[in-house]
Order: structure tokens, then C-alpha cells, then sequence
């Protein structure tokens, strides 16, 4: 019942498009650091993860700090994540590296629910639900039985950027946010104005970092992404949710 109040909150307030004018509102030029979490236990397991609450594993941990390394002298004054453990662990872990606040966590950053996919490998999946794994490579999670849609998660996305330009005009500060692969996806997407399906897709390795710089300009806003999946570490990690 509380995801499900989450979702009719994000419906409810998800609504103004995260555009030039959107952008228009914060009070100084801003860049935003969304963050993949770090190699999970479930990563390292090749499952598939949605709300299950896997914790990092060693290989994970090592990421966040290079992560919070690299982060340092970026002029992050705020952090804000997933409560998930594997997103939670790494933005800890990243805000000490980078001497940052410790960060503020919130449900709107959390993985996006995968329904009957949840806690299966691929191969299990293939195995188990054929028929719904061919909807999936058409349609991605839309295809897939209970897991969370497409309008949904547009919603949940802008909020979410309502939440981080908020921090970012309270803090005075450019903003760090850790998330996950499935709704980084949506946080980028909704920038683009592509909120009506899942393709194209953007790879998320493991504490991949995604840039945007926003620059408030009278009622519009200069808005580029500098970074797409820029991996702080070596090598890439499994890109499962």
C-alpha cells in the first residue's frame, strides 16, 4: 500500500516538463551528478534486482569510493539517493570520499519495481516465462507482468528532478544524486521529452556518472548533458536492474 500511495503522489505532482523553462527556475547554474549505485551482491549474482534490497559487495564498495574520489572539488554541496542498500551504501560511501554532507534519502530515487522478473537471472527467466521474456525484448519492463509502466515512471522522473532543483536552490550547490539503472533511464529521458516508451535505451554500468549542466537564462535555460555513463572505475560491471 505505501509503494502504491508513492506512485499516486508521483502522478499527482510529476507533471511539469523537465525542459529549458523548468530549468529556468533555479537560482544559479547548476550541474547534477546522477550516479548508478556501486556492484551489488545481486549484481555479482546476476539477477535481476528491482526493490529487492541487495547490499554492495567488495567490488562495490571500491567503486563508491573511486566514485566520491573522482566527485571531490566538483562543487557538489547536496546529496540525495535511493534508500535501497546498494544505492544508500554508495552515496555514504561517495559523500565521505568527497568530504560532502551526508546525504538525504528518498523513495522517489529508488529502482523501479520488476515485477515477475524480480530476483531471476536471465537464463531463469528465458526458462520460466518465455513468452513474457519475448514481450520484454520488445517492449522492455511494459512487457513484463506487475512491473512498474512507463507513464508512471515519466511521472516519478520529473518529480524527482523537482526534488533535486529544490536541493539544488537550497544548498547553493551542484547536486549529487545515486540512484539506479532502470530509473536513471527515466531521469534522462524525461529531459529529452521521450516519456512514451522505453527505447532507446542509455547504458548504466556500475557507479556510471551522468552529467547535466543547467544554466538559468530569463525564462529558459542553456541545458546539456556532459556525461553519459562515465565510469569513474574500471572494468564495466553487469548492467542488470
Amino acid at each position: 500500500m505505501e509503494q502504491e500511495d508513492d506512485r499516486t503522489r508521483a502522478g499527482a505532482a510529476g507533471t511539469e516538463r523537465v525542459d529549458a523553462r523548468f530549468f529556468s527556475k533555479l537560482a544559479r547554474e547548476t550541474r547534477f551528478f546522477i550516479a548508478r549505485h556501486g556492484q551489488s551482491v545481486g549484481n555479482a549474482r546476476g539477477v535481476i534486482q528491482g526493490l529487492t534490497d541487495y547490499p554492495l559487495d567488495e567490488s562495490g564498495r571500491d567503486q563508491a569510493a573511486a566514485l566520491g574520489a573522482w566527485l571531490r572539488d566538483r562543487g557538489i554541496a547536496a546529496c540525495a539517493a535511493s534508500p535501497l542498500s546498494r544505492a544508500r551504501e554508495t552515496a555514504e560511501i561517495a559523500a565521505e570520499a568527497a568530504d560532502l554532507p551526508p546525504p538525504g534519502f528518498d523513495p522517489v530515487f529508488r529502482e523501479l519495481d520488476t515485477g515477475a522478473f524480480s530476483d531471476l537471472s536471465m537464463e531463469e527467466i528465458r526458462a520460466r516465462f518465455p513468452a513474457e521474456h519475448a514481450a520484454f525484448e520488445r517492449l522492455s519492463w511494459e512487457g513484463v507482468p506487475g512491473a512498474e509502466r512507463v507513464a508512471g515512471l515519466a511521472a516519478r522522473a520529473r518529480l524527482a528532478w523537482a526534488r533535486l532543483r529544490d536541493l539544488a536552490n537550497s544548498s547553493g550547490g551542484n547536486v549529487l544524486c545515486v540512484s539506479h539503472g532502470g530509473f536513471i533511464q527515466w531521469l534522462v529521458r524525461v529531459t529529452f521529452g521521450l516519456e512514451d516508451s522505453w527505447m532507446p535505451l542509455v547504458p548504466t554500468g556500475n557507479c556510471g556518472v551522468f552529467e547535466l549542466l543547467a544554466a538559468p537564462l530569463g525564462d529558459g535555460a542553456y541545458v546539456q548533458w556532459h556525461r553519459i555513463n562515465h565510469l569513474p572505475t574500471q572494468p564495466k560491471s553487469p548492467a542488470l536492474f
